[in-house]
C-alpha cells in the first residue's frame, strides 16, 4: 500500500485531466483505487499483456475477486447514483485481460507522476553516465601517462647509462627499486589503450540502446493512431544523443593523441559518429495520413543534434512523396517522381528557448500524384505513400557532410471527401496490425479478433475523448456482426478477422462495411452522445438475443439505448411494452441520426416519451437523466405565444411511429416521415 499512501498525497497537486487519466471512470475511478490499494498492491500485473492469451485465466481470478469487493462496496451503499455508478464500473470489468492491462497501466503511471524521470534518468545514469565517467577515467590516465612518460625518461637516463648517480653499486636495492618502477610506468601506459578500447565498446552498446528507443518512440507514434498512449517529448531522447555525439568526439581525440594509429577504432568511431548522426532525425509532427489532393497540410521534422550543426552552414531539408516500392529501397535517392508536393522545403531552424531544431512545413499541398498499376479489387483508398524528408548536414568537428534522412508514417492520397472513410481503414489496419521494423508497408490479411477488439476499443475511447470502454456485450455483438453469426455463443477470440470482412465486403443486408458502421457510430458518439455514453447511460453495441435476454423479464417501461444494427450513426430506443394479449413485448423506436440530435437532444427526446420511465435495469429515468433536459423556455416578448418540440412516440399496427409536437398550438410538426419495423 506504499505506493497509493505516497500518490494520495501527490494527488491534490494534480490537474483534474492527470487523475481523471489515472484513474478513469467509469471503469476504474479512484474510489476504487483508494478501497481495494492493499489488494491491487499484493498482486501481480506487470505480466499482462494483451496478446498473452495464456494469462488469460489469471486475470480472470483477479477480475472476479474485484468485481466481489466492488459488489460488496455497492450493497453498503445506500445512494441510488452511486450504485448506479457501481453498478456502470463492475459491468465494465469483463474482459479478463483488458482489465490486468489497465490495472497494470495505472500503477506504471503512478510510479511514473511519482518519480516522472525515471525511465531516462536510469537510461542516462546507467548508460551515458558510466560512459562519461569512463572517458574521464581515460583523460585522466592519459594525462598521468604523459607524466609518466616524462618521468620514465628521467629515470632512464639516470639509472641505464654507464655510470650510476652518487656512486650507487648497480647491484644495490636502490637501482633495484627504481627498475621496478620503470616496469610499472610502462605497464601503466599500455592500459590506456585497453581502458580507449573498453570505452568505444561502452559507446557501442549505449548507442545502440538509444537507437533502440527512437525506433520505439517512432512506434508509439505509430500506434497513437489508435489511441495508444503516446508519450511525444523528444528532449531526454534529445539529450542523449547531444551526448553521445559528444563523447564519441573526445574519444576520436584521444585517439589521436594515442600517439600511434589504431584502424580498427578508428573505424568503428567513424561509423557509430554517422550512424548516430543520420538517426537524428524525427518527424516529430506527422502528416494527416489520409491527405486530399490540393488541399494544405503541414508536418514538422526535428534535428535532435541541431545544436551540433556547423554554424554557418544553414540546412535546407526537402520532401518528397513516395510509393511503397521506392519506400523499401531508400538506400537509393528516389529518382521517379510519383506526386508534385507544392511548398517542399523547409530550413531547419533552432528556437533558443526549446532548444529545438525543427523545419516546419507549413502549407505542404500534393498536387497531383501518379499511382501504381492496381491489382484484383483493390481500390485507390489502399495505396500507401510516404513524405521523405532528406538533407545534406555538416556537424562541427566533422570536415564531411552527412546525407539525412527519414520518412513519415504511411499516407493515403485521395481526391475527394467520399474516399475519406475508406482511406482512414487502410489507414488504421495499418497502425494496428503492421510489425516493428516490417518491410514497408506490409501488414498481414488477417488478424485474430481479439486483436481487432482492442483496436477498435481503443480508437472509440480516444476518438470519443472518454475513458469508458466496452465492455463484453458490445464485443460480442461485434464479432457477431463482422463474423455474421448471430447464433454463435462461442469465445470469437482466436477466429481470424480479414480486411476484406472489415472493409472491403458489404455486410449482409446491408449497403455499409463493418467499418463504415463504426465509425458512424464513433462519430454519432464524439458529437452528441461523449456524456451520455461516459457515465455508463448508453448499453451500446448489443444484439437482439441479448436485447430480449435482459429486458424480458423487466417491467413494463424499462428501457435501454443501443446503437442502430441497420443504419450509420443511429442510436435506438429499446423498451418493454404491453403486448395485445395481455403479456409484454420489446419496441425499438426509429433510430435518431446525427440530424435528428442537432435538431433535439436524446435527453429532451427521453422526457419526452411517455412510454419509457426506468432506465434498465430499474432507475427512474427522470433521476438519470434530468440533468440532460433543457430549461423551460422563458414567456415570450411581444404577445407572441411561445413555439416548442416534443418528441412523440405511437404505435400503429406493427410500426412505432414518431414526430414532433408543438404543444403551443398543438399542431403535428411531422419534420420527417418515419416507420419502422419492431426490430430496426
Amino acid at each position: 500500500m506504499a505506493q497509493w499512501l505516497h500518490m494520495s498525497q501527490l494527488i491534490p497537486c494534480l490537474p483534474d485531466d492527470t487523475v481523471n487519466n489515472l484513474y478513469p471512470p467509469p471503469a476504474f475511478p479512484i474510489e476504487v483505487r483508494h478501497f481495494l490499494a492493499d489488494w491491487i498492491e499484493s498482486q501481480r500485473w506487470d505480466d499482462f499483456v494483451l496478446e498473452k492469451v495464456e494469462m488469460e485465466s489469471q486475470a480472470r481470478a483477479l477480475l472476479e475477486q474485484t468485481i466481489s469487493m466492488l459488489q460488496t462496496m455497492a450493497q453498503q451503499n445506500s445512494n441510488v447514483v452511486d450504485r448506479m455508478k457501481l453498478m456502470a464500473i463492475s459491468r465494465n470489468m469483463q474482459q479478463p485481460l483488458q482489465f490486468g492491462v489497465m490495472v497494470r497501466d495505472i500503477l506504471r503511471k503512478e510510479r511514473y507522476q511519482q518519480y516522472p524521470n525515471r525511465e531516462s534518468s536510469f537510461l542516462n545514469l546507467q548508460d551515458v553516465d558510466h560512459l562519461v565517467l569512463k572517458v574521464l577515467q581515460l583523460q585522466e590516465v592519459r594525462k598521468q601517462k604523459h607524466q609518466l612518460q616524462e618521468d620514465l625518461n628521467w629515470e632512464r637516463q639516470n639509472f641505464e647509462g654507464p655510470t650510476q648517480p652518487n656512486g650507487l653499486d648497480p647491484s644495490s636495492s636502490e637501482i633495484q627499486k627504481r627498475k621496478n618502477q620503470i616496469q610499472d610506468m610502462e605497464f601503466n601506459v599500455k592500459k590506456s589503450f585497453e581502458l580507449l578500447k573498453e570505452c568505444v565498446d561502452c559507446l557501442d552498446q549505449c548507442q545502440t540502446r538509444l537507437i533502440s528507443r527512437l525506433k520505439t518512440w517512432r512506434w508509439e507514434q505509430h500506434k497513437a493512431t489508435i489511441g495508444h498512449p503516446f508519450d511525444d517529448n523528444l528532449n531526454p531522447l534529445q539529450t542523449w544523443c547531444e551526448q553521445l555525439v559528444g563523447v564519441n568526439g573526445k574519444l576520436r581525440q584521444e585517439l589521436m593523441l594515442i600517439g600511434e594509429p589504431v584502424p580498427e577504432l578508428q573505424e568503428r568511431l567513424g561509423k557509430l559518429l554517422q550512424v548516430l548522426i543520420q538517426s537524428s532525425l524525427v518527424v516529430e509532427k506527422q502528416p494527416p495520413q489520409v491527405i486530399k489532393t490540393q488541399s494544405k497540410f503541414s508536418t514538422t521534422v526535428r534535428y535532435l543534434l541541431g545544436e551540433k550543426v556547423a554554424p554557418g552552414k544553414p540546412v535546407m531539408l526537402k520532401a518528397q512523396i513516395i510509393n511503397e516500392i521506392q519506400a523499401r529501397n531508400l538506400a537509393v535517392v528516389p529518382a521517379d517522381n510519383v506526386g508534385e508536393l507544392i511548398n517542399n522545403s523547409a530550413i531547419l531552424e533552432h528556437n533558443t528557448a526549446t532548444k529545438s531544431t525543427c523545419a516546419t512545413f507549413r502549407n505542404m499541398s500534393i498536387k497531383k500524384i501518379k499511382r501504381a498499376d492496381r491489382k484484383g479489387s483493390e481500390s485507390v483508398t489502399e495505396e500507401k505513400f510516404a513524405l521523405l524528408f532528406s538533407a545534406e548536414i555538416t556537424i562541427t568537428g566533422c570536415d564531411t557532410p552527412y546525407r539525412i534522412q527519414m520518412i513519415s508514417l504511411p499516407v493515403v492520397v485521395i481526391v475527394h471527401g467520399s474516399q475519406d472513410n475508406n482511406a482512414l481503414a487502410t489507414i488504421i489496419w495499418d497502425c494496428a496490425f503492421s510489425e516493428p521494423d516490417r518491410m514497408p508497408f506490409v501488414v498481414p490479411e488477417r488478424v485474430p479478433w481479439r486483436m481487432m477488439y482492442s483496436t477498435l476499443n481503443s480508437k472509440f475511447t480516444s476518438e470519443v475523448q472518454t475513458q469508458h470502454g466496452l465492455d463484453h456485450y458490445n464485443q460480442h455483438f461485434l464479432a457477431q456482426k463482422i463474423f455474421d453469426k448471430p447464433d454463435f455463443a462461442e469465445d470469437y477470440s482466436n477466429m481470424m478477422v480479414s480486411w476484406a470482412q472489415f472493409n472491403k465486403e458489404v455486410l449482409p443486408g446491408r449497403p455499409f462495411t463493418f467499418w463504415q458502421w463504426f465509425e458512424g457510430v464513433m462519430e454519432l458518439t464524439k458529437k452528441h452522445l461523449k456524456t451520455y455514453w461516459s457515465e455508463g447511460l448508453i448499453f451500446g453495441f448489443i444484439g437482439k438475443q441479448h436485447l430480449h435476454l435482459i429486458l424480458k423479464d423487466r417491467p413494463n417501461g424499462t428501457f435501454l439505448l443501443r446503437f442502430s444494427d441497420s443504419e450509420i450513426g443511429g442510436i435506438t430506443i429499446a423498451y418493454v411494452s404491453a403486448s395485445e394479449n395481455g403479456g409484454q413485448k420489446i419496441q425499438n423506436i426509429q433510430p435518431f441520426s446525427k440530424r435528428d440530435l442537432e435538431i433535439r437532444s436524446l435527453g429532451d427526446r427521453i422526457r419526452d416519451i411517455s412510454h419509457i420511465t426506468h432506465l434498465y435495469p430499474e432507475f427512474p429515468k427522470d433521476e438519470v437523466f434530468k440533468k440532460f433536459y433543457s430549461e423551460p423556455q422563458a414567456p415570450s416578448i411581444g404577445g407572441y405565444i411561445p413555439v416548442s418540440l416534443r418528441t412523440r412516440v405511437e404505435l400503429r399496427g406493427t410500426y412505432v411511429f414518431v414526430s414532433f409536437s408543438s404543444p403551443g398550438n398543438n399542431i403535428d410538426m411531422e419534420l420527417e416521415s418515419i416507420l419502422q419495423t419492431l426490430e430496426p
